[in-house]
């Protein structure tokens, strides 16, 4: 799989991803906090929602946060994991991954791979994906 390298704004993603979890954490409803950078550069986030049937992921939180503003084009996402800092970057479950490709399937995706913290493409993520719009980014 294609890597990148992370820069100052993937690290200011993280940072926004960490401190919105930290602010929201909750030990049975609120473990995952994630951000989202949109083309305009404006960073929007979320944290997951635990409910019975489990409930969304912090990922589509923050996408539809971003959303809901008018946002259509995605340059990277993170979501990131534990109370004590410095947390750590969690790779987004297979769901996630289908919903990335759906909406900005070039947008970069910042995971934890062979050991290093690095981008991939949303679409790299999940070979042989479902394109549910045809591929066409929203």
């Amino acid at each position: 799989m294609l890597t990148y390298p992370l820069d100052e704004t993937d690290r200011a993603l993280l940072a926004a991803a960490r401190e919105t979890l930290l602010r929201a954490y909750h030990p049975e409803r609120h473990t995952v906090g994630a951000a989202v950078r949109a083309a305009s550069g404006q960073i929007y986030t979320g944290v997951n929602m635990e409910a019975c049937a489990a409930g969304p992921c912090a990922e589509p939180i923050a996408l539809g946060a971003a959303i809901s503003t008018g946002e259509r084009a995605f340059e990277t996402i993170v979501a990131v994991g534990g109370r004590d800092e410095p947390g750590y970057v969690l790779n987004p479950c297979g769901n996630c991954r289908q919903m990335l490709i759906d909406y900005a399937p070039d947008m970069m995706v910042i995971v934890a791979y062979e050991g290093q913290v690095c981008k991939v493409r949303a679409r790299d993520l999940l070979p042989a994906a479902y394109y549910h719009f045809g591929g066409q980014p929203y």
